[in-house]
């Protein structure tokens, strides 16, 4: 019978790039597959995991949750790595605080977990474009996710730092890395077998070769995203497990069931109802896998929360559908950590199949409630932009990434002229949301949610004062969309068929709100709120932001994310671990800004129906 294994080759050194240690002390993967299943040092292995990721947890809180998931009756943790959260320019990078990816998978570890990574480069996750770096799209020239020089050369830079960081944590150098994903669901993209054996070897280059390599796809497309003599697992959701199962053995019948990604959730998009999924079926089609001796990582085991401006978008036959910042996915343990019934019905089934008495599920602490928080104190967002640095002239419209900018709001100012009469303002292509002003007063909403490229407005004779505020809602992280998913006003913008010239542009990448200017002055409009509260003793907590209409809010210099009252998100989490005892600040951007700015903190999560 065929052996499948993990490795380009069980000599040392075989593949030695003169990238360190990492390659050098690397033998053969203690995880390989043979005979139909895996074998873990030599003996018969079955991996249980669930999909953890480091990004998405406050770091305080990440050993809480590797316990819970440890005490559901996991083996391992299935993690990704946001390429754009380390590589934040060009060669500059940064594993520190919470970007410590070594540090959680240590910890994963330490409490028991065996880890399998999911490195990228592209990782799609509901992330901003999938993982990239904005910066990439810079260069208008550049194709994500193929064989192109200039991609290929930003990936393998980015591949071998991320190989120091993590190579040396391999289960052959006795860390607990025990597999490594080559790229990913790149079925679901494209055909390009050239491309995808570049990815593998490339994975080994960074010094992955103490692990077993594995794709995973969608069962319909194996054909197009595996390689010969690389293990294949597939993705699939609730209730087609059967059918899914079925197909990975028609197509690898000499090799074990690997399901890299059961969705036993789904997640949220904004203006669309709240998702929630069938629990019961979940812990049936689980069980029912797991007495066949399957294996599984279910995705996710807690989603967590996409912090900032790191939501994703979808793009399909309902056109561009940005995510909410809730990552709560409806998984077994909610967005707080906290687990849900289904946890422990899992946890019960685990238990009962393996036979194998789970770890104590730790407790979790109390949420807290936070009286009503008054902001009192605002200041416009047209001070800032008055103010703010890195303005641009240039003759036509720039995208955020031509002038450097990764994600927030930007600004687009220029002369237009009027008759009288209705005219289109017509954007070509507008990435991802406009509020149009006319001499300083707000005329309209262009929203590419919607379906929106347009706007009708009769502007009277002589020049006029056209300002553009675009935000950047979430890059698109799915198909090939991604390649041109550049944020702001893309190529142009047009009033009556004729294009707009000489325009002024502003950044407001907003990743610290401004921490002058303000006063007790009423402000209308886009204006930034802020306030001083205390807590008496520090908890988890759900902002309810119902009160607000649209824009992000950010706690103790924490951007937590956006809000917005078209639903389903009516609050943010805020974790405990980024208050303090006694006084704390918040600060909240809204666009439609007003004389009763206020939130509350609330112990469960509040839901809108959608607009």
């Amino acid at each position: 019978m065929r052996k499948w294994i993990g490795v380009a080759a069980a000599v040392v050194g075989m593949l030695a790039t003169g990238t360190g240690s990492a390659q050098e002390a690397v033998g053969v993967a203690p995880l390989t597959v043979s005979g139909g299943q895996f074998l873990l040092k030599g003996k018969p292995f079955r991996v249980i995991s669930g999909e953890l990721e480091y990004a998405r947890i406050p770091r305080e809180d990440w050993r809480d949750r590797l316990k819970k998931v440890h005490g559901l009756g996991l083996n391992t943790v299935t993690v990704y790595v946001f390429w754009n959260l380390h590589e934040t320019k060009p060669g500059v990078y940064d594993f520190t605080g919470q970007n410590d990816v070594a540090e959680f998978i240590r910890e994963a570890q330490q409490e028991g977990l065996y880890v399998i990574l999911r490195p990228g480069p592209y990782v799609c996750a509901e992330w901003d474009l999938g993982g990239y770096p904005a910066w990439l799209l810079k260069d208008h020239a550049m194709v994500l996710r193929s064989s192109q020089a200039a991609y290929m050369e930003a990936a393998t830079r980015w591949m071998m730092r991320l190989g120091k960081e993590l190579a040396p944590l391999q289960a052959a150098n006795g860390g607990p890395i025990v597999m490594v994903q080559v790229e990913n669901e790149y079925g679901s993209f494209g055909k390009d077998k050239a491309y995808l054996q570049q990815m593998y070897q490339l994975v080994q280059k960074a010094g992955f070769t103490g692990s077993l390599l594995y794709t995973g796809d969608g069962a319909d497309v194996l054909a197009d995203g595996t390689l010969p003599g690389v293990m294949a697992g597939i993705d699939f959701g609730t209730g087609d497990a059967a059918r899914s199962v079925a197909l990975e053995k028609k197509f690898r019948p000499e090799a074990p069931v690997y399901v890299a990604e059961y969705w036993d959730g789904w997640f949220d998009h904004w203006g669309a109802k709240h998702e929630l999924t069938d629990g019961a079926k979940q812990v049936a089609e689980i069980k029912s896998m797991l007495e066949e001796g399957d294996s599984i990582s279910m995705y996710m085991t807690l989603g967590g929360t996409s912090w900032g401006w790191m939501n994703g978008a979808n793009s399909d036959h309902d056109g561009y559908q940005p995510d909410v910042n809730s990552y709560d996915y409806d998984a077994p343990l909610d967005e707080s950590g906290r687990p849900r019934p289904k946890y422990f019905e899992l946890r019960k089934v685990i238990a009962d199949v393996t036979h194998t008495e789970p770890v104590a599920v730790p407790e979790s602490a109390a949420m807290i409630a936070l009286p009503a928080i008054e902001l009192k104190e605002s200041r416009s967002l047209w001070s800032v932009v008055a103010k703010a640095p890195g303005k641009v002239t240039s003759a036509e419209p720039l995208s955020m990434e031509d002038i450097g900018q990764a994600y927030g709001y930007i600004v687009y100012s220029t002369t237009i002229k009027g008759d009288g009469t209705e005219g289109e303002l017509a954007f070509d292509a507008l990435h991802s949301y406009a509020r149009v002003y006319v001499d300083g007063k707000f005329v309209g909403v262009v929203d590419r949610r919607l379906g929106q490229q347009t706007l009708k407005m009769t502007l009277p004779s002589g020049k006029h004062r056209l300002d553009l505020l675009v935000e950047n809602s979430g890059r698109i992280n799915f198909t090939q969309a991604i390649r041109g998913e550049r944020a702001g006003i893309t190529h142009s913008v047009s009033y009556k068929g004729a294009a707009l010239e000489g325009f002024k542009i502003v950044p407001l990448p907003l990743n610290a709100p401004p921490s002058d200017g303000y006063s007790e002055k009423a402000c209308e409009g886009a204006c930034l709120y802020r306030a001083a509260f205390d807590v008496a003793a520090p908890g988890d907590t759900f902002l309810d932001t119902t009160k607000l209409g649209k824009g992000v809010v950010w706690v103790n210099g924490h951007l937590l994310g956006r809000f917005w009252n078209v639903g389903p998100m009516g609050s943010l989490y805020l974790p405990g671990a980024w208050l303090h005892q006694g006084e704390n600040a918040i600060t909240v951007f809204d666009l439609d800004g007003g004389a009763d700015v206020k939130v509350r903190g609330n112990v469960e999560p509040h839901y809108l129906d959608p607009k």
